[in-house]
Order: structure tokens, then sequence, then C-alpha cells
């Protein structure tokens, strides 16, 4: 029974082609995923033990700068207690904070949130072993920097060079001292690093004198754990220490932990692919068991048990699955390799090291690919043993009771039934819980659409089938026809492309959906023509702010500065803003008192936070600022809770002198005239032409909230394309082997007048209504998991409501009507080649 399980694999080669590419397809996802994430994972970690190298221990701080009660660091004094300890062999300060170099034209090189700025730490040997210079040397005066080679040569600079650079303060200009090569994490992520003299650093970053964290180097002969041991004394009460082999040992889990984290994602789509690869499998095998029932039939009469016909099949599967595996795992590997390329080609330089090929990924292709085979394999050879033979010898198809229909109906509007009601609790429930209860009813709904699927599709297909023979005549008419003659092959290729499709819809749905929540609300409550940001998501200076208020043409501006103080001994979040001006750049909805009284020193309150407190205009709070300075201040208004406004809005003037630093995160600017060019000009003038601040419109400012969801819409969307690859094979495969069942038939239709022409047209057409039909289950599945999902975050997004993508959903389904069509060319033309005799004479 092997052997003639092995020769039904070498004589059937064609035809389990499409299965092969399935299961192989499904595989190098798999093991792509788990060979790019080891060795990513391996890169880092080898990494980040090379950054500790010559690290004996490592010294941090967790100081807040802003209090002025509290050291802001580690101080120099400190540093130099530490040097004095036996066998320590060099003690480096460092601090940072960002910094963006401009490029000739004046453009902000490298990534904006993974800009960074350090301190040159030299040793007694003038080097710092941080950083290895290929040109020049480490910036040892005020005006002098250090730029990566990666940067450097992005800008085209040169040492002698003069560079622009801004951190979170007016741009300023410096000569180019030196280049050097860096293993350091943010130019990895294609950011840049500009090392400035110490002093230059900690006047910037911190304050004079000062350093965030310290690395301690020690002599060969010491011992790490006893340097720690007599450093630790030597620390403030806000820093703490630990060996560098620890620390290595800490980064290293980190990174572990976000690779595993990528690795259940991915994995979760390749097995989403896999999940659609076992409809193309088993309609593979069961077209294969009907058209050799006689073979079957032959071998139960001489002898072959029930058990050995199940576990021929079954053998024959996983022959397909073992093949399929090993080239599946190579162009995993293949993968794996072209990720990497690919994140270089986006700036997102990876560590070097080599490829990482464990037994994990080898084990889990074979495994997945194997085992997924046969699973798709045992129902058709479970079918195929139960044939009496002499009923098989008789009959080519063996066509189902209706015993085991009205039983497979019955489950499937069951279970839809249940998923049904699962989805519908969910969007009741909302939030984490209901997404739970809707992820379990998607599940039982997907799988019950499936069983009924053949159910569904006579009615469905019925509704098309009169626009068929309108426009394409007979051969229209005889597509309809087949598209229903098997309901359960046509259910089979049409759920595959439903699985796909529902997910891409419900994405859709909920895309759209929150993106024109986002859009709506952006529009509602930002009157100001322009918003200005730090590229790095940071704070902006107050010189900017002082810069645009004296701007030609800039009618009202207003920060949203961060400002925190005590009420009852909790943290109220307040932000800082311009009397007159705010009302002008954001929408202030008041609900009672009259937002004009912050220029009189009150403040205004958001309406959830004044009924929590139970405060109304009028009433008087007393505040302790961040300098535990006290004062009392008046409610002199309330207004209705916005994503754009904190709880609490106060004059800036309020706040003044109580915090360190201003926190300024944007400034919301009104122009006269509105948005232009010329205006737009004038603000980027104001601010210096500085590359590290971004001048956004009303449009981009949409684009930078609803921005996010559009880009992961397309990485969802990348991500299924395996799945919607493998449906498209399936469609291709079942009218294959559909076109070499039906040869007889096709040999009649030729013999009787149908030319070639619309033979070929008849499989098209064929093809299209199984892939429309297939889009059409999807989609009505999508749009409702879409809502629920959306249902479970509408209250945390003012404004939501649900928005079906007409346009989008239409694309679906003349993609899918496409998928028909190209799916077909192969099939139509073995179809439209087929000799009319020898087709006759076929069984």
């Amino acid at each position: 029974m092997f052997r003639t399980a092995l020769r039904n694999v070498f004589a059937h080669k064609a035809r389990l082609l499409m299965t092969v590419l399935a299961v192989m397809l499904g595989v190098a996802f798999v093991s792509g995923t788990l060979v790019f994430a080891d060795t990513l994972s391996n890169a880092f970690r080898n990494q980040s033990a090379k950054s500790y190298d010559d690290v004996a221990v490592a010294v941090s701080s967790h100081a807040d700068p802003d209090n002025p009660k509290e050291e802001p660091g580690l101080s120099g004094e400190v540093l130099d207690k530490i040097s004095a300890v036996d066998g320590v062999s060099g003690v480096y300060g460092r601090v940072e904070g960002f910094a963006g170099v401009a490029d000739p034209d004046g453009k902000l090189i490298g990534v904006g949130w993974s800009n960074k700025g350090s301190n040159f730490a030299p040793g007694k040997d003038g080097k710092d072993t941080a950083y290895t210079f290929t040109d020049g040397s480490g910036p040892v005066k005020d005006d002098q920097i250090a730029l990566d080679e990666e940067s450097a040569g992005k800008g085209e600079y040169k040492v002698g060079d003069r560079v622009r650079v801004a951190t979170n303060g007016p741009v300023k200009e410096y000569t180019l001292s030196g280049v050097f090569t860096t293993e350091d994490g943010a130019v990895n992520a294609g950011g840049s690093l500009v090392l400035f003299d110490t002093a230059v650093a900690q006047k910037q970053y911190l304050q004079p004198g000062y350093f965030e964290t310290a690395t301690v180097a020690a002599a060969p002969e010491a011992d790490d754990a006893r340097v720690l041991k007599a450093v630790e004394p030597l620390l403030p009460e806000n820093a703490d220490a630990q060996t560098g082999t620890a620390l290595a040992d800490e980064q290293a889990d980190q990174i572990e932990q976000g690779m595993g984290n990528l690795k259940q994602v991915l994995l979760g789509f390749a097995g989403i692919a896999l999940f659609v690869g076992i409809f193309l499998i088993s309609n593979t095998f069961t077209m294969l068991v009907a058209q050799r029932t006689k073979e079957i039939a032959l071998m139960r009469a001489v002898g072959a048990s029930r058990r050995q016909v199940t576990r021929s099949v079954l053998a024959e599967a996983a022959v397909v699955g073992l093949v399929a595996s090993a080239v599946g795992f190579g162009l995993g590997v293949g993968l794996a390799v072209g990720l990497r390329s690919g994140m270089a080609a986006l700036d997102m330089k990876m560590p070097a090291g080599p490829l990482v090929l464990s037994a994990t990924p080898v084990v889990a292709a074979f495994a997945v690919g194997v085992l997924i085979t046969v699973f798709a394999a045992w129902l058709p050879g479970r079918r195929a043993a139960k044939i009496p033979p002499v009923a098989a010898m008789n009959s080519v198809h063996a066509a189902a009771t209706t015993k085991s229909l009205v039983l497979r109906n019955s489950i499937g509007a069951a279970v839809t039934a249940l998923g049904a009601v699962g989805i519908v609790a969910g969007a009741s429930t909302g939030g984490d819980d209901g997404r739970l209860y809707i992820g379990a009813g998607a599940f039982l709904a997907l799988i019950g659409v499936i069983v009924l699927i053949p159910l569904l599709s006579r009615p469905v297909i019925a509704l098309v089938r009169p626009l068929l023979v309108g426009p394409f005549g007979v051969a229209g008419k005889l597509a309809g026809q087949n598209a229903v003659r098997n309901p359960r092959r046509t259910g089979a290729t049409a759920s595959a492309l439903a699985i796909g499709l529902t997910l891409v819809t419900a994405l859709s749905v909920l895309g759209v959906t929150v993106g024109a929540a986002i859009d709506k609300m952006t529009t509602d409550n930002i009157r100001a023509d322009y918003m200005i940001s730090m590229a790095n998501g940071g704070d902006l200076d107050r010189s900017a702010l002082t810069a645009l208020e004296k701007a030609d043409g800039v009618s009202a501006v207003s920060p949203q500065q961060d400002a925190y103080f005590r009420v009852d001994g909790d943290f109220v979040s307040a932000s800082a803003v311009t009397p007159g001006d705010i009302e002008k750049v954001l929408t202030v909805d008041t609900v009672s008192g009259n937002a004009a009284s912050l220029a009189q020193g009150r403040i205004a309150v958001a309406e959830k936070t004044a009924e929590s407190r139970g405060w109304k205009p009028g009433d008087t709070v007393s505040v302790t600022f961040d300098d535990d300075e006290k004062a009392k201040l008046t409610v002199g208004a309330v207004y209705k809770d916005s994503e754009f406004l904190s709880p609490v809005l106060v004059d800036r003037k309020v706040v003044a002198g109580h915090e360190a630093k201003p926190s300024i995160r944007q400034i919301f600017v009104k122009t006269d005239g509105g948005q232009s060019a010329a205006n737009e000009k004038v603000l980027v003038d104001a601010l210096g032409d500085n590359p590290a601040i971004t001048v956004m419109d009303r449009q981009d400012i949409r684009d930078e909230f609803g921005g996010a969801i559009n880009t992961l819409l397309n990485v969802m969307y990348g991500l299924l394309a395996m799945a919607l690859i493998i449906a498209v094979l399936g469609v291709v495969n079942t009218l294959a082997m559909s076109v070499f069942e039906r040869q007889q038939e096709i040999g009649m239709l030729r013999a009787i007048g149908l030319d070639r022409r619309r033979v070929k047209r008849m499989v098209r057409l064929e093809a299209v209504v199984i892939s429309v039909f297939g889009a059409v289950v999807g989609i009505g599945l999508g749009t409702f998991l879409g809502w629920a999902i959306g249902e479970t975050v509408a209250e945390s997004i003012p404004g939501y409501a649900l928005v079906l993508p007409w346009g989008r959903i239409g694309i679906f389904v003349v993609l899918a009507a496409l998928v028909g069509v190209l799916a077909a060319m192969w099939p139509a033309r073995n179809a439209a080649r087929l000799n009319m005799l020898n087709a006759i004479k076929a069984e």
C-alpha cells in the first residue's frame, strides 16, 4: 500500500503541484519568521554583550532634574571618588538627549525619534572606548562635534565642515572634528548620533558638572563583583549600579521578549495562511480520491482494508508534506535573508551577525508542513475508505448522502448562530472582555460559515446566473451550472478566499471608521492653521514660542505646556495656555462660566473633572505647585472634554516660576489669511529654519493623527497577502482538476459545437463566479466583525460612527473577479486544447 501511495504521488505530480505550493508558502512563512527572529535576536544579544565587554560596573541615576530639592544626576565629585576605588582603571560619565543634524539642504538627517546627542568622554589616553574614529578626532572645544559615519555620509560632510545641529533650542553651527563608527541602537534604527564636548552636552541636556550614567572600567586582575561592592556605598540615593555582565544579560532578556512578541504576531499570520491552505489540500485529495474511485475499489476487492486505504491516502499526504516542507524551509531561509536586506534598504541598520539556523525552525517547518497536510487529507481518506467496493466500481463519483448534508448544515447553522451571539455579546460588553468574546465568536462564526458555505452556494450563485446567460450565452449558462454542480467543492474553494477577505474587510471597516473619527476629531477641535512640534516628539524650547509670537502675520498663538499641581495630595494634569488665543486655535466648548476668565488668573476645568471633584465656576481650589509653593485658584469656566485639551487649563503666567523648565509639546498658530506657502515660510524663518522642528498645516495634522492607522492597515494587508495567494492557488487547483475530471463532458461539448473560445470563457466565468461568491461571503462576515470590534473602542474615540468603505469593498469584489480570471488562465487553456475524440473516450 505504501508503494502504491508513492506511485500515486509520482503519477499525479501536476495535480499535486498547487498543494505543494500552498504548503510550501505556509512553511516558508513559519520557518522564515523563526530564522529571522533568531538571527535578529542573536545579533542584538551579541551587540549588547560587545557593548559591555569593557564595562565592569554600570551606574545610572534616576533623578528628576526638574526637582530643585534633588540632585539632577551623578556629580563629577562622585565619579572622582569611584575613580579612586582599588581596581578601577577608568570612569566615563555620559549625558544624552535629542540632537538633529541638518543636511546641506536644511533637511533633518535620520529618523527624528531616534536622533541622539551625547558627550565625548575620553580617558587618560584621549580616547573614548565606546567609539572608533575613522577620520579626525573627538570634540574638545565648545564649537566642535563628531558625527557617526552613516550620518556624515548622508550629509556628505567631511572633517572641518560646518554642520548645523539643533537640540530642543535654536539651531547652532559646529565644526566637524571627527567621524566615528558605532553599534549604538539609535543609529541602527536609522537615526543619527552627535558627540559634543562634555561641558557642552551637560549644559544642553542636564546641568554643568552632572552626568546621567557612568561606566566603570576595571583593571584586568580586578573582580567585577568586588568593584561593584566598593562602588555602591559611594553613590547618592538617586543612583544604582550593577555589573556590566548583569546589564548585558538584562538587555538580552528585553531583546528576547521583544523578538518573542514580533515572532508571535508573524506566526499568527502564518497560521492564517496555513489554515487557508487546509482547504486547498483537502479539496485536492477529495478530487483525487473521487477520480481514483475504481482504483480504490479494486484494491478493496483484492483484500485491502478500510484502514489500509485511509493510510494510503495519508501516506501520499505525508510525502507531499515532506517535499513541500523541505522546499518551504529553503524558501523561508531565503525570506529571512531578504528581510535583513529589506531592513537595510529602509535605513534600519541591523547589527552584523551570521544567519542563525537552529533546530527549532527546522523541526517546526517539517512538523507544520507534514501535520497540516496529513490533517487536511484525513477526511478525504476516511471518505475513500467508506465507499463499498461494488458501489465504487459502478460509479466514478460518489454523491454525498442527504443525511450527511442535512447533518452538516444543521451543525453549521448551530455553530454560526453561536458565533454570532458571541460577537454581538462582545460588541455590547465592550473593552478587553468584549474583544475576547468577539474573538471566540468570530472563530466559531467563521467555522460555521465554512461548514454552511456549500448550502449557501446554490441560492447565492443562482442570483447571478441570469446575468451570465445574457452577455455570455451558452458559455455563461454552463459556467453557472458548473459552479453549483458540486457544492462541497465550490464551498471549499470559496472558503479560502472568504477567510482572507473576512480579515481584510474587518480591518478595512475598522481602520476607515477609526480614521474618519480621528479626522473629524481633528477637524472639529483644531482651529489653528499650523501646529509646531519637535521631530522627536520632545519638548520645544521657550525661545520657539517667543519667536512665533513675534512673527509677522501671526494673529494667535498658544502652547500646550504641561503643568502639574497637587490638589488634596492628588496630581492634576493641566495645560498652561495663552488666554484669549487658546479659543482661537483650539475649540473650547464652554458649558458654564467664561473661558476669558483665564486672563484673570482663573482656571478652566473639563466637565468630567469638574463633576468628579464637585467644582463649579466661582469655587476656590487650593493647589500645590511642583516647587511646593501653595496658591488658591478660582474656577472660571467648565468646558466639554476634548482629546486636545487637558482636564485643567491655566494661564501660563500662573505657573511661571514654579517649574524649572517648561514642557511645551505643541504650539498652535493662527495666521492672517489662513494657510499659505508664504505664511508657512514666515514661520519656518521665525524658527531659524530649524531641521528638528516640524511645521504642520491642517492636512499634515490630520495625517499625523490618522497616518498611523493607514500604516497599520498596509502592514496587515501585506501580512495577509500570503493567505490570499494560497486562496488563489486553491482556485487554480480546483479548476485544473475539475477540467481533468470533466474531460469527457468537455469533449462532448466540443463535438456538438462549443468552440475553443467559448470553452475558455466557460472555465473563466466559472472561476469568476466562485471567486466572487467567496468574496461576498468574506465581505459580509468581515463587515459584521469590523462593526463589532469598533463598538468595543467607540467609547475611547469621540465621534466614533460606523463608516462602510464602499470604495474598498467594490475594489475587493473587482479584485476577486480578476483573481478568478487569472486563476482560470491555465485551466481554461488546457480545457480548450483537449482532443475531442480522446476526451470523449476518457473516463
